[in-house]
């Protein structure tokens, strides 16, 4: 049996976002070109997505939001919310698809097929919020994946560890009053970088307090500052002590990513990826799911998920 599943379907192509949008769908094929010229395909287990229940992304995002949503889609309205976000015939369907997609993920790891998970999915999640599109993303994957897995497998506490170079400010306020879910963001700071929200001193609110803990780094931190801060997130999931592990998977901190300032080398993904997966291990039977979020150099992108899939795939 493979320890490690793939989720990915050319369906996520068809999401069309214009010749010049960073979000594009040639990331996927150079993930999956990547992944399969490294050999490490046929080492994983193939889950195909099917579209997310709608009451379960309602979990997260309001019913009136998912029909304007659906409506804006069928009368070819040019974007949703933002022009970052534009649409085209296909991106209903895609992002349910994308939601589903992981879903399906978390499906194979609750059930023992495979211990963790790589969602190479499109479009991403964590900036959106709960009736608001942003930042190249219209449903919040990661979001909805914790609230199923609370729903489902009424698992009581969860961490959402969130690397992508950009604060998830959608799933941060999601979580922000819920003590069941840690959610622990390395972002570069909001000063200098979208969406501006990942202070430090924001720690989550009422019941939730404690239970967010943001690291924004400045710009030109790289792999040492990264594994320092690692080293926080590893003493205070000790003390938290996860029964699953979700991660925001962005490589756009990677020192050749056009979108931002941050010196992350594909060896350091790896890195962080053994110590993620290690937090797994350690208190979660090593339930893991992580899921494609930003990364906008096609070179840089395809080898950092190469050397994350290989890391997940260890042991």
């Amino acid at each position: 049996m493979t320890k490690t599943g793939l989720v990915y379907d050319d369906l996520y192509l068809k999401h069309n976002t214009g010749s010049n949008h960073p979000e594009r769908a040639q990331r996927l094929t150079a993930i999956i070109n990547m992944l399969e010229g490294a050999g490490l395909l046929d080492k994983l287990l193939h889950i195909e997505p099917v579209p997310a229940e709608r009451s379960i992304v309602e979990l997260c995002h309001e019913s009136s939001y998912i029909d304007r949503f659906q409506r804006a889609v069928e009368s070819s309205a040019p974007f949703l919310d933002t022009p970052e976000c534009p649409l085209s015939p296909a991106t209903f369907e895609t992002a349910i698809c994308a939601a589903g997609g992981i879903l399906a993920g978390i499906d194979n790891v609750m059930q023992g097929n495979i211990k963790n998970c790589f969602c190479a999915v499109r479009p991403p999640g964590h900036h959106a919020e709960r009736s608001k599109a942003m930042g190249f993303c219209y449903f919040n994957n990661i979001a909805i994946a914790a609230k199923y897995l609370q729903k489902k497998y009424a698992i009581e506490r969860i961490v959402i560890i969130d690397w992508d170079v950009h604060h998830g400010n959608g799933t941060q306020h999601t979580f922000e009053q819920n003590p069941a879910v840690f959610y622990i963001s390395f972002h570069q700071n909001p000063l200098t970088c979208y969406p501006g929200t990942g202070r430090a001193s924001e720690t989550g609110t009422g019941k939730g307090q404690g239970y967010t803990l943001n690291f924004p780094m400045p710009p030109g931190a790289g792999n040492q500052e990264y594994f320092q801060a690692m080293e926080t997130v590893e003493q205070e999931m000790k003390k938290f002590r996860p029964l699953f592990v979700l991660i925001s998977a962005g490589f756009d901190a990677h020192t050749d990513d056009p979108l931002a300032q941050i010196r992350l080398t594909t060896e350091g993904y790896k890195t962080l990826t053994r110590k993620v997966k290690g937090i797994a291990e350690d208190h979660a039977e090593g339930r893991l799911v992580s899921m494609l979020e930003g990364g906008y150099n096609l070179q840089a992108l395809g080898e950092s998920v190469e050397t994350h899939v290989q890391a997940l795939l260890e042991g």
